[in-house]
């Protein structure tokens, strides 16, 4: 039987854009109460208002995942405001594409371990005592399929990816006996402004993703309300990702043949 998400607290991180502000938008529609999480205020305020002209229900908080005060203050003003957070999207994530010795050590690997991985800990660390208490809950943490095959230039992205991963297998294992659910999901390639802010190289300049293998970011949010209905361990999108992930774990060596021919040795100018 589906779950009634109506009267649900629904907590989104890196809800200002993207597959935040879309799922938000939807489960507003569900009828939750959407608290909406990030850094950009401006974004979050309009998104709100956007949300109660059409009838919902959404509360704005500032918040800055790799700021453990901010995470504290932020999840406190929602337990004080509403009681509790029954569903919570851990979706704020950041990442720069390049070969590792471009990347800058502050910006594009100490953020990204911070927000992608670190933060999520940390988010979900604060909500879940609350949780625990009511025993009821659903944690859904928005990875990538960069959390499960491991392709070049995302060395970093990927470590905090499949970090996230084993966050995600574990905590389930840890909570599943006191009535709390924990969901990872891992889009595909989809057009959102983590693809614009990823960085300008020659490899991104010269391998187009096909329109046809790209999702809609309102796709990715849908199957994620979707998740939140019907729970279940794993979500990949779209669903021919799966036996690609079967054949780089089956199969390592040609993968790694294909991508060394097909894109380091094209690309990587050393």
């Amino acid at each position: 039987m589906p779950k009634s998400l109506k009267d649900q607290v629904v907590f989104i991180t890196g809800a200002s854009s993207g597959f935040g502000a879309d799922a938000a938008r939807l489960f507003a529609k569900e009828g939750c109460m959407v608290v909406l999480a990030a850094r950009r205020m401006d974004r979050l305020s309009a998104l709100a208002e956007e949300i109660r002209l059409a009838g919902g229900q959404a509360f704005a908080v500032p918040l800055d995942v790799s700021e453990q005060a901010q995470i504290d203050e932020a999840i406190q003003t929602v337990l004080d405001t509403f009681g509790r957070i029954d569903i919570l999207l851990n979706n704020a994530g950041v990442g720069r594409l390049d070969w590792l010795e471009n990347l800058d050590p502050a910006t594009n690997i100490d953020t990204a371990m911070d927000v992608n991985l670190r933060g999520v800990i940390q988010v979900t660390r604060a909500v879940l005592p609350s949780m625990l208490a009511r025993r009821s809950g659903h944690i859904l943490n928005m990875s990538s399929v960069a959390g499960l095959i491991a392709a070049p230039m995302y060395t970093v992205y990927a470590a905090t990816k499949y970090g996230l991963h084993g966050f995600t297998d574990a905590l389930r294992r840890e909570v599943a006996p006191f009535g709390i659910h924990v969901s990872g999901i891992y889009p595909g390639p989809a057009p959102t402004e983590f693809g614009q802010q990823s960085g300008d190289n020659a490899l991104k300049r010269n391998i187009k993703v096909p329109r046809w293998i790209n999702m809609s970011s309102d796709y990715v949010a849908r199957r994620t309300v979707d998740l939140a209905r019907h729970p279940r361990r794993t979500l990949i999108l779209p669903w021919w990702f799966r036996p690609l992930i079967g054949f780089d774990t089956l199969f390592p060596g040609p993968v790694d043949w294909f991508l060394k021919v097909a894109f380091v040795k094209r690309f990587h100018k050393v």
